[in-house]
């Protein structure tokens, strides 16, 4: 069974336009405020993470950059399996 995480408020301080905006999303739905500003910070801390992950990847290429030469035995042996038509 899966426990349900204790939340903390904090003060979040937001003009009338987002507020607007806000309840133009929720109007209708089964979200509130809250929902919609907590799924709104998933999904921007996802994007970070998924973004940091991006960049290390691409230092690990440039770091140790790939060997294409491996490759040319392969691309060989698919281009006589598989030749142009």
């Amino acid at each position: 069974m899966v426990g349900r995480m204790v939340r903390k408020q904090v003060l979040v301080q937001l003009d009338d336009a987002q507020i607007a905006q806000l309840d133009r999303l929720i109007a209708g739905g089964e979200d509130n405020r809250s929902g919609l500003i907590r799924r709104a910070i998933d999904l921007y801390l996802d994007a970070v993470a998924e973004g940091l992950a991006d960049v290390r990847y691409a230092e690990a290429y440039r770091r140790i950059p790939e060997e294409l030469d491996e490759h040319a035995g392969l691309r060989a042996l698919a281009l006589e399996a598989w030749p142009d038509r």
